[in-house]
């Protein structure tokens, strides 16, 4: 594909902006959000206190 002429892409990005940036470091962490941490910890205590007329895993 040939090259745009400068006044298309010096338009395209008055009406399309910037591209995105990168994806960062920060979101490639592996470390759990804490909402994750809170679903975890949350699901814990409910097999802990689960009544034991429940069936355990």
């Amino acid at each position: 594909m040939a090259e745009l002429p400068d006044s298309v892409r010096r338009r395209l990005a008055e009406v399309f902006g910037d591209p995105l940036p990168e994806v960062t470091k920060d979101e490639l962490d592996d470390e759990p959000r804490p909402a994750d941490r809170d679903r975890d910890r949350d699901e814990e205590w409910y097999r802990m206190n689960r009544p034991p007329h429940h069936d355990r895993d």
